[in-house]
């Protein structure tokens, strides 16, 4: 059951004050799909009285969801108006209508006019119609719906066209008595109310059957015989299937509407039956003019839909513009609108002139679509040869303004022409539309144009203005001269004024207004500015990089930018100090932005605030307040407007601290470089120790002249102790530290000893061995070298020194505990 939720959900079509459910119906056949069935599908309707199971019979007969009454909460109105939905499993489409119950005490006795109404509807548009009645009713006066079938077998005739409708009668609760006995009676009490009904002249002899096919079946208590019940429901369901087939349950379905137009078919249908209580029907007369005169308007529309000519027209002018339009198509509306006054000049005149009001409508409604599209071909043809031709002007070097004047006129009269020529005389159409739209669009593409141009233009300049200014500012900022701030105004006014200039007669042949003029120049000289400043916060952003190159290249490098050789001899103080002051220069260059040539106080708090903080406390420019007062504890330096302001003074003194920590390694290094030179670069004693030698030591030296072998003792003994330090290379061990350089030299002490003997030994009997003159060159040029060791050591601390303060520009993370260790490290190798 869960597929077809969908189909049996039941719809109230009619509530129960006659208001007509348009909307739900339109869902209902939207969403059972009933438009798509075309002529194939049928309508069944039950009617009968209140409570009789009505809507019970419909759900088990065609599996729908009606409403059922509850016995155990009384006999009372449960199906209210009108309701619908799609039965399931049955071909054709079948759609069932459970109407409101007659005799209701809800409505009262008096009140039977909605019931009439809804029969009434219920045999207008249903092809099936089940009576249901009790079995005991039949035979009965006042049963069996007689008054209600009275009404409507009287009004059936003359409010539709004839159609033949199923009366299928189905008596409930039958009793022993064989329906073959209880039919005959039931179609006597039909007969006999179809004889009482007055006809029409014409209908006075038709017998009931020229109307409707009256079927009877008879079914057993559901209450008591349920499963019968339900078995005689399986068979007459049988009945169902296939109805509207020749031969089949329903009538000969005369005058059926398709699905598609069922709704508006109803809603007519409902209408008529609730405007006309009395049941009249509008004159014969008028009547028959009104039905023939449509017809033969919708014949003449037909025949215009098939027009030969008119098809050839409508196929031609999807293509492009056509030449005499409106002549051609107003000739061939003319031939039906006479045809049709020809045909209809006997019919009632009033009647006779709306419908041909209505078919000229409709025919203009037809061929209106063509003279749309061919208004708006020469619309679009206009607008693009005014496209072309103004791409062209602009291309030839014409001044923009007098090319769009000038294209414009020629345009419009180019289009008025053209929608003269396709005007159709039966129609007031006007083109004054189209062609205010079509000023409007050439006015919109004009100033589209513009725009696209001078965007154009305007980027052209900025990107010159970029290329202009961007890599010169950068280098101004880099190399921090003296008047940084000066050399970009300059730089910025003369780039920006030879823009302005250039742009000002770029833009001359567009005519435009001093205003828009004004502005836009405005526009490329801040643009410009704006590129100057985000170029300084950029440049900013790197000014700690900056100081450390420029104090690097400063204390690193002399006045003619060679590399410095710490010899002993330089003022390490007056360099850092020059190197920190050109640091200095680049972070108050940068602090904010000086393009407006206002006076400033930044690099002077810098210099005292930084530099030269112990004569600033003593300064006499300063007071005693402002000297206890730190300068730098602020976020905005004075008469600077704060968004002008690129690095506050809270921040410059954060990045000095942080740049002398990074460079204070450079200059231990420096100063480390120096101590080693001394160092190495000093073999003699103090002079006072020379002295003090001299004195305390003559009585010794007169003793080694005197004692001659002693002096050729302590010879031979320097000789021995200078070719085992050449041998073991001692100044080399320690290098590496005092600790190792003993142990390595205790180790080598016997080797060498024993070696030098051997040698002594060989060159005593005159036979040198090769490996021993090799020996000995080797141990004559280490002694070489060590001469020079000084001059080495000295070279070696001050490339050091360069390269430490390489790495430390490069690494602005650098820790202070590594530097000092580095510190301790390198001094010791120097002293070593």
């Amino acid at each position: 059951m869960g597929t077809t939720t969908v189909d049996c959900c039941a719809t109230q079509l009619i509530d129960g004050d006659g208001v007509f459910n348009v909307s739900g119906l339109d869902n209902f056949i939207k969403t059972s799909n009933m438009a798509a069935c075309g002529l194939s599908y049928a309508v069944v309707a039950i009617m009968g009285p209140q409570s009789s199971g009505k809507s019970t019979l419909m759900n088990h007969l065609f599996n729908t969801s009606f409403r059922e009454m509850d016995a155990f909460r009384g006999r009372s109105q449960t199906t209210k108006g009108i309701w619908m939905a799609k039965c399931t499993g049955i071909e054709p489409c079948t759609i069932a209508m459970d109407l409101e119950g007659t005799d209701g005490r809800e409505r009262g006795e008096d009140d039977t006019a909605f019931e009439k109404q809804s029969a009434l509807f219920a045999l207008a548009v249903s092809d099936i119609v089940l009576i249901n009645m009790w079995c005991h009713d039949i035979g009965r006066e006042q049963a069996a719906n007689k008054p209600l079938l009275k009404t409507v077998f009287q009004v059936m005739m003359r409010l539709f066209s004839p159609r033949k409708t199923t009366l299928l009668f189905v008596i409930r609760d039958k009793t022993k008595t064989p329906l073959e006995n209880l039919e005959p009676i039931l179609r006597e009490d039909i007969q006999k109310i179809w004889d009482a009904v007055p006809k029409p002249q014409a209908h006075v002899h038709t017998p009931l059957s020229e109307f409707f096919n009256v079927e009877v079946t008879a079914l057993s208590s559901y209450e008591d015989k349920e499963d019968k019940f339900k078995e005689e429901v399986a068979q007459l369901r049988q009945r169902f299937y296939h109805s509207i087939a020749p031969g089949g349950l329903a009538g000969d379905r005369r005058g059926v509407v398709p699905a598609s137009a069922f709704s508006i078919s109803a809603q007519h249908i409902w209408k008529v039956i609730r405007e006309n209580k009395d049941l009249d029907l509008p004159a014969h007369k008028v009547m028959v003019a009104t039905v023939r005169c449509e017809e033969i308007a919708n014949e003449k529309l037909d025949l215009l839909r098939s027009d030969k000519g008119w098809l050839e027209l409508e196929e031609a002018v999807q293509v492009g513009p056509v030449q005499g339009f409106g002549e051609a198509l107003s000739s061939i509306i003319d031939t039906y609108f006479s045809l049709y006054d020809e045909e209809t000049i006997f019919f009632d005149e009033a009647v006779r002139k709306a419908k041909r009001k209505q078919l000229e409508s409709n025919a203009l409604d037809i061929v209106h679509p063509a003279y749309t599209t061919m208004i708006g071909l020469l619309r679009s043809k206009a607008l693009d040869d005014f496209k072309a031709k103004l791409d062209q002007s602009l291309n030839n070097g014409e001044g923009f303004a007098s090319s769009v004047q000038t294209l414009t006129h020629s345009i419009l009269l180019g289009f008025d022409k053209g929608s003269a020529d396709a005007s159709v005389r039966q129609a007031n159409w006007g083109a004054s539309k189209l062609r205010d739209k079509l000023r409007r669009d050439i006015d919109s593409h004009a100033l589209f144009v513009r725009d696209a141009k001078l965007l154009e233009i305007t980027t052209n300049f900025e990107k010159q203005l970029a290329k202009a200014l961007a890599e010169p500012v950068e280098s101004l900022f880099e190399a921090g001269g003296k008047d940084t701030w000066l050399s970009v105004r300059r730089l910025l006014k003369r780039e920006t004024e030879a823009a302005v200039s250039e742009f000002l007669d770029r833009i001359a042949g567009f005519e435009l207004d001093e205003e828009t003029v004004e502005k836009m120049q405005q526009g490329l000289r801040d643009y410009a500015r704006k590129l100057v400043e985000n170029k300084a916060r950029e440049e900013a952003g790197k000014v700690l990089i900056r100081m450390k190159d420029r104090f690097s290249t400063v204390f690193n490098h002399d006045n003619d930018s060679l590399p410095r050789v710490w010899t002993g001899n330089e003022d390490i103080r007056a360099i850092t100090k020059d190197a920190r002051s050109a640091s200095l220069k680049l972070l108050s260059d940068m602090a904010a932005i000086r393009l407006d040539e206002k006076p400033d106080q930044i690099d002077r708090v810098l210099q005292l605030s930084l530099i030269n903080k112990t004569s600033a406390a003593t300064s006499t420019q300063y007071t005693d307040k402002e000297a206890s007062v730190d300068p730098l504890a602020s976020s905005t330096w004075e008469e600077v407007s704060p968004g002008d302001v690129l690095i506050s003074p809270v921040q410059c003194k954060s990045l000095w601290r942080q740049f002398q920590g990074e460079t204070e390694y450079t200059i231990t290094q420096a100063i480390a470089a120096q101590e080693a030179y001394k160092r190495n670069n000093n073999w003699l004693p103090p002079a006072w120790t020379i002295v003090a030698m001299a004195i305390f030591g003559f009585n010794e030296f007169m003793m080694l002249l005197k004692n001659p072998l002693l002096i050729l003792g302590l010879f031979v003994a320097y000789l021995l102790g200078k070719a085992l330090w050449v041998q073991m290379d001692v100044a080399g061990e320690f290098r590496h530290g005092t600790l190792p350089g003993l142990l390595s030299i205790s180790s080598k002490v016997f080797p060498t000893v024993m070696n030098l003997l051997k040698r002594l030994a060989e060159e005593a009997q005159g036979n040198p061995a090769p490996e021993a003159t090799e020996q000995h060159r080797s141990d004559s040029q280490i002694f070489k070298s060590q001469v020079q060791t000084p001059d080495s050591v000295s070279s070696s601390i001050s490339n050091s020194a360069l390269s430490s303060v390489g790495s430390s520009n490069d690494d602005s993370e650098f820790s202070t505990t590594n530097l000092l260790q580095r510190q301790r490290t390198n001094v010791s190798e120097a002293e070593s």
